[in-house]
């Protein structure tokens, strides 16, 4: 998840912080403003397109590698599975999302604009780059029986728990001096790319399909599964935990 700063958590934090800050909500308030007006009136060609800000379309980038990323997989999957460039090419795209993530926040900051969809964009973008594609990864290289399936739809509605949580609890966390939450709650969804990296010595081993780590429990039965697949697990667990509390940087 970015650094990139909500409407309402800058708002709150005006409340309570200096003159400066106070400018800044009200720099906020102006731009969010705006782009509302401009969604819900203009009706021109490409009016969603002009309304939008700068760092929603550097957003939307970190979505664009996250489909790009799910695309490689499915290509991978339809091809030989001797052939490892497209699960490659699959595992590369998500360190480009997170630089996208961590740019808009920048951005945003920068040119003193956000806005309620600029939020839930981000939080969208990062769904499908950290929680979605990295799942079909998984399952591309083989953790793929049905029980491995609802584990991996775990691991993935932990991810959307997790940034829906943090858009409605945004206001009620303490901030810094840029209005910025000083925590997050739980780990962030980015923390996904420590499996994509785990995913990629895999794959760099041989390591896929029949000979994936721990092997497979129960074969042949319905309840047949991956152990390996608990490590996703236990991150969603993590990334949906009320008392971690990871500073931010």
């Amino acid at each position: 998840m970015s650094k990139r700063p909500s409407y309402a958590s800058v708002a709150n934090g005006a409340a309570t912080q200096d003159d400066s800050t106070s400018a800044a909500a009200a720099e906020f308030d102006r731009s969010h403003d705006k782009q509302k007006i401009l969604f819900s009136t203009d009706a021109g060609h490409f009016s969603l397109i002009r309304a939008m800000h700068l760092a929603d379309l550097i957003t939307e980038l970190n979505g664009l590698c996250g489909i790009l990323s799910l695309f490689s997989s499915l290509r991978y999957c339809l091809g030989d599975p001797a052939d490892k460039t497209n699960i490659y090419y699959a595992l590369a795209f998500l360190p480009f999302g997170l630089f996208f993530d961590f740019m808009d926040g920048k951005v945003a900051r920068w040119r003193k604009k956000s806005s309620m969809m600029g939020q839930e964009l981000d939080s969208l973008a990062d769904l499908i780059s950290f929680g979605v594609a990295p799942a079909v990864v998984a399952f591309a290289i083989g953790i793929r029986t049905p029980l491995d399936h609802l584990c991996l739809g775990f691991f993935i509605l932990c991810g959307l728990t997790r940034l829906a949580r943090f858009n409605v609890t945004a206001t009620a966390i303490p901030k810094d001096a840029n209005g910025k939450a000083a925590y997050f709650e739980g780990t962030p969804i980015p923390t996904t790319l420590g499996l994509d990296a785990i995913m990629a010595y895999w794959v760099s081993q041989g390591w896929i399909h029949d000979s994936l780590p721990w092997g497979t429990m129960f074969q042949g039965t319905a309840l047949e599964f991956h152990p390996i697949v608990l490590i996703f697990m236990l991150h969603g667990c993590l990334m949906t935990s009320k008392t971690i509390h990871i500073p931010k940087p």
